[in-house]
């Protein structure tokens, strides 16, 4: 399993609005490449965001879906992109101030991805998470107000 923290410049409430906005996903999830559909009850327990995957023309179809929430403070996911496999992915936010640390952890649930020995995925998901924080960060600093 793969552990990202980051520090955003922005508080719980404002990620949580990039994270319960299923539109916003291929903003800031790498692989991501656009969204075909999201449940209208996105981010409730067995909610959808139908995405594709890669890059066109390559791209796969299929579904990330929420497996567990506790609104405002963390997200649990399992992310498909079959044939490549499944992941589970947990978001959680905790108040630093009037700032957020986030931390994201990932794991190859199903798929070839479970038998990439541990020290390679773990290092291809560390760095694969450390940008989808940074784009995280981006959006969610970016929707605030500006200071005068």
């Amino acid at each position: 399993m793969s552990s990202n923290r980051r520090i955003v410049a922005a508080t719980p409430d404002d990620v949580w609005k990039v994270l319960a906005d299923g539109w916003l996903y291929p903003l800031w999830v790498v692989g991501a490449a656009r969204i075909r559909d999201v449940d209208a009850s996105w981010p409730d327990k067995g909610s959808r965001i139908h995405h594709s995957i890669g890059v066109w023309p390559l791209l796969i179809n299929d579904h990330t879906e929420v497996l567990e929430v506790v609104p405002g403070r963390s997200i649990k996911l399992r992310a498909k992109g079959w044939p490549v496999g499944e992941a589970e992915v947990t978001i959680r936010l905790s108040d630093v101030g009037s700032q957020t640390e986030v931390t994201i952890e990932e794991d190859a649930v199903a798929g070839p991805g479970v038998l990439v020995p541990e020290p390679i995925k773990g290092l291809s998901l560390k760095w694969r998470n450390t940008e989808t924080l940074r784009r995280l960060a981006f959006v969610a600093e970016g929707r605030r107000p500006r200071q005068p």
